[in-house]
């Protein structure tokens, strides 16, 4: 049961939690895009029960419960909202990337393009034909992140997304070029935690799926 007390401010600036949604069927296979219709296999409603359990110790400081519009995210974020006694927020900006003429692909049938080493390699160059540029989609993701965190100055965040946008963002936190982001790994239902305070944001954990996020903090 969520907790119910008057919210309390968090040390050190908004603490912005990054979930992953869980495993849909095509997770690993297929590079589904905004694809609408996909909804999470049964191994990844687990993942979003165990997510939220996670984060509920967080109750009283979460400011908001975000996600992007596709099924798969609201239903990741609606066990994590219930369990801190929050409403899902739906933010556009936390799309996933517009893979265009790509969306719905078989994975194994696009490593084999030659366009795919620009993808891995040096995505600040690459547009997806008829989509967004990963630097697009950096700039969009940024930018919801910044909207939510001035929404929510000293609180807890929980926004849920994909795994490029938020791989992006924590290049993005960390000062990293884009052509390194595909170095950061990004799990189902893995937590990235960011805070963002007064001399910027700073990464506390990437792809957690285990510890206890209540004790990360800065040092």
């Amino acid at each position: 049961m969520a907790r119910t007390s008057k919210q309390t401010a968090t040390p050190g600036g908004t603490l912005v939690l990054l979930v992953r949604h869980g495993q849909t069927p095509t997770t690993g296979s297929v590079l589904p895009g905004r694809t609408r219709g996909l909804h999470l296999a049964d191994s990844g409603r687990e993942q979003a029960a165990a997510v939220a359990e996670r984060i509920a110790p967080f109750a009283d400081r979460v400011g908001g419960v975000y996600a992007s519009p596709l099924e798969r995210t609201r239903q990741t974020a609606a066990p994590i909202a219930k369990a801190l006694g929050q409403q899902v927020r739906v933010d556009r900006g936390l799309l996933e990337a517009d893979f265009g003429d790509w969306t719905g692909s078989k994975l194994k049938v696009l490593m084999k393009l030659p366009e795919w080493k620009a993808v891995q390699h040096r995505p600040s160059t690459f547009r997806f034909p008829g989509g967004e540029s990963f630097a697009e989609m950096q700039l969009r993701m940024n930018g919801a992140l910044e909207r939510l965190v001035a929404a929510h100055p000293g609180k807890v965040v929980v926004a849920v997304s994909h795994a490029d946008p938020i791989k992006a963002a924590v290049a993005q936190a960390m000062g990293c070029h884009l052509d390194l982001f595909q170095r950061i790994v990004v799990s189902p239902c893995s937590v990235t935690a960011i805070v963002h305070g007064p001399n910027g944001p700073m990464v506390l954990c990437v792809n957690s799926t285990g510890r206890d996020l209540t004790a990360l903090a800065p040092s």
